[in-house]
């Protein structure tokens, strides 16, 4: 199994185990797979971020995908969606936008003499939140009740989102100006942080043969992509993951490393219980997409930095040192016992 962040170091091989769940349970991992060749057509070398999308995916969880401009991190999402042939809606976050531009919010009808709901962008399968860090606090935590809940409430009335249903947010990590901190409970409702990194040579190069031969990145059809699974079928496979057993010890291992970074004397704030039972949703969906009946320790150690780097706080000081949030979760997986 590849890593499902590039940037993570590859974790010990885990002993072999007899493949999980039932002939259908195989063909739904097969097509959920089937996903990743179809967003290659159009994206080039973010192979674990692609896993990544598709983790969150089987958890039920979102994506805050963090890189520089011009990595295809809206590409990505637009092509993980097309695969999938969700209902997807971009919004661009900027200064000026109100929590009604995401949500939804009542008109007037004069006709009718009476107020109508009118759906926001958020009602759909896949929300592409662009630049979430460019808008207010205010209207980030528009998403809040969306994320958490799955449904929109508006002057007494709740409305539930559609199913699936996955929110992908993206921000540059280098520009400051014109920007906002996420607040702490919006990070937390991420299940996974993803780095989109720079690709390597290999990989830029066929990005840039693809563009010589004709590639347009707005018109996905051209470029061969099809749909591979149905909505039926995304939950289907998100029950098979969340059907993955896990042994006690396991569960106590999780619990060990929470514990280990709320004592680490670099942070200020560790990872909560909702970062534990995180951890656990992502161990599982990694451990089904690669035919595992039950987690084991690797599974919670290649998840662990993408599903709790953005849920820690560090000290002022460890910061004016260079600590980074990634450093210290290694140090957290080194020195806490891995249950044999």
């Amino acid at each position: 199994m590849t890593d499902p962040t590039p940037e993570e170091p590859a974790a010990a091989a885990a002993p072999p185990l007899p493949a999980a769940g039932t002939a259908d349970d195989a063909a739904l991992r097969e097509a959920m797979n089937r996903v990743r060749i179809e967003v290659a057509k159009a994206v080039i070398g973010q192979d674990g971020t692609v896993t990544g999308l598709l983790i969150a995916l089987l958890s039920r969880g979102h994506v805050l995908l963090e890189g520089v401009p011009g990595v295809a991190k809206t590409l990505l999402v637009r092509a993980f969606s097309s695969a999938l042939g969700l209902d997807t809606k971009r919004i661009q976050f900027t200064p000026d936008l109100m929590p009604g531009d995401v949500s939804g919010s009542l008109v007037y009808d004069a006709r009718a003499g009476e107020f109508e709901f009118r759906e926001g962008p958020v009602f759909t399968n896949v929300v592409l939140a662009d630049e979430i860090n460019r808008t207010p606090p205010k209207t980030q935590s528009s998403l809040l009740e969306a994320m958490e809940e799955r449904q929109v409430s508006t002057d007494g009335v709740t409305r539930p989102l559609p199913d699936p249903f996955l929110v992908a947010a993206t921000q540059n990590p280098i520009e400051q100006e014109g920007t906002y901190t996420l607040p702490e409970a919006q990070l937390d409702r991420f299940l996974l942080k993803l780095i989109v990194d720079i690709p390597q040579r290999e990989a830029e190069l066929a990005v840039l043969r693809r563009h010589a031969e004709g590639f347009d990145p707005r018109n996905l059809a051209a470029a061969g992509l099809r749909t591979v699974v149905t909505a039926a079928e995304i939950r289907a496979a998100q029950r098979a993951a969340a059907s993955v057993s896990v042994a006690d010890d396991v569960l106590g291992y999780i619990v060990d490393l929470a514990q280990a970074t709320r004592r680490s004397p670099s942070v200020q704030l560790g990872v909560s219980p909702r970062a534990t039972t995180a951890l656990l949703a992502a161990a599982k969906a990694w451990a089904w997409l690669g035919g595992y009946p039950a987690i084991t320790p690797d599974h919670v150690q290649t998840m662990l930095v993408p599903t709790w780097r953005h849920r820690i706080r560090l000290r002022p000081d460890a910061e004016l040192e260079g600590v980074s949030v990634d450093a210290v979760l290694g140090s957290v997986l080194q020195q806490t016992r891995v249950p044999i």
